[in-house]
């Protein structure tokens, strides 16, 4: 997983840093700089790690959460 910083120009979105692959599929979310949040020291400290082991490979496939999730209920 990679996060990057764009820029719409010309009605396309423009990466800082490498470039995507041809193909590649992508995620967009897309904020109002006016809009901010804020986490705390260990929220961030989670967010991270958990950045960290996705890196990994450390993940759980989406169905198979899904899954997981209705046993629970």
């Amino acid at each position: 997983m990679k996060i990057v910083t764009g820029t719409v120009l010309h009605g396309q979105i423009v990466v800082e840093g490498e470039p995507f692959s041809e193909g590649e599929t992508v995620t967009i979310v897309g904020h109002d700089e006016r809009e901010t949040f804020h986490v705390t020291p260990e929220e961030k400290r989670m967010l991270l790690e958990s950045i960290a082991q996705a890196d990994r490979g450390e993940v759980v496939d989406g169905d198979e959460l899904l899954a997981e999730l209705d046993e629970t209920n």
